[in-house]
């Protein structure tokens, strides 16, 4: 197996040294993908004076699913990991990539975190829905198969959040496996100082409502799962404004932005549920589009 790293990162600079650090000390035989999109931190000046990277890919899209698409464009292995650029993969790291795609078609591993208040994922995840037995993985620490992001057309870059969420529905409707290997474990020390790729907190719901849609259609239990989660955070939001943490209006005015972005996700899911038709549910995947990368440094042809 031949397994290709890709790191995608954007203005972490330092925590991302760390995580190159580590991967080269552990799993040296790796060819490792950098995608930077686009830091102004000095990251691309970083990465150029070392001489662990394979290939860094320049972009100026900061979503991460557009991130992840451009390191699967680049990756030679027969074998695709991605790992949070804030994470230091542990000494037996590889021998756990390896020993779970032995035997799965995608393997994801815990994150040991001392951050007070990290929600890292340390066990396994599932959930049935419609009928359909779903296993998430830890978006920054997951290794898959070549074949298999061939086959899913990698992430859905409509989403700006809960990319690996949807490819987790995904897998399950094409019926790949999602093992767990407790020895594939990263660590998480030491918090970011430099951005995230994700978006702001509107897209949790048309995220939730579009991804949902777009593999299920609009059925019972779909509604159901939507409206729970409104549910919960209004009540939550409601809570706030009896103690006096909030104000009414603050709450009238999250409550507008919720559904709207309810609305927009399922008729954004409804669209992509037409565009493609086919079990693989990605119209706005890796084949999409061919202009993510500005400059590519590849290292690899010398």
């Amino acid at each position: 197996m031949d397994l290709s790293v890709v790191v995608p990162t954007l203005n972490a600079r330092e925590e991302l040294a760390r995580c190159l650090d580590a991967l080269t000390e552990h799993v040296p035989e790796a060819e490792l993908i950098v995608v930077n999109g686009p830091s102004s931190d000095g990251t691309t000046g970083m990465i150029r004076e070392r001489d662990d990277v394979d290939v860094l890919v320049e972009v100026a899209d900061r979503t991460i699913n557009a991130a992840r698409n451009a390191g699967i464009d680049r990756a030679g292995g027969t074998a695709i990991a991605f790992l949070d650029h804030t994470f230091t993969v542990t000494a037996g790291w590889a021998d756990a990539v390896r020993a779970g795609l032995d035997t799965a078609d995608v393997v994801s591993g815990p994150t040991d975190s001392n951050i007070e208040g990290d929600d890292a994922m340390t066990a396994p995840e599932s959930r049935t829905i419609a009928g359909r037995d779903v296993s998430y993985f830890n978006a920054g620490n997951v290794a898959f198969d070549r074949h298999v992001l061939d086959e899913l057309d990698g992430f859905d870059e409509y989403l700006h959040v809960g990319g690996s969420r949807d490819l987790a529905h995904r897998l399950a409707g094409k019926g790949f496996s999602v093992g767990w290997q407790e020895r594939m474990r990263v660590n998480h020390d030491m918090g970011t100082d430099g951005g995230e790729l994700t978006s702001d907190r509107n897209w949790k719901y048309r995220s939730l409502s579009y991804r949902l849609v777009k593999n299920y259609n609009l059925r019972p239990t779909v509604a159901w799962r939507i409206l729970r989660h409104a549910g919960k955070d209004a009540s939550g939001e409601l809570r706030a404004v009896v103690r006096g943490d909030s104000r009414p209006s603050e709450w009238l005015a999250t409550g507008r932005t919720v559904v709207s972005s309810i609305f927009g996700g399922i008729k954004d899911g409804f669209r992509a549920r037409w565009r493609d038709r086919t079990s693989r549910r990605n119209p706005q995947g890796r084949s999409s589009r061919a202009d993510r990368a500005v400059t590519i440094y590849d290292w690899r042809t010398g």
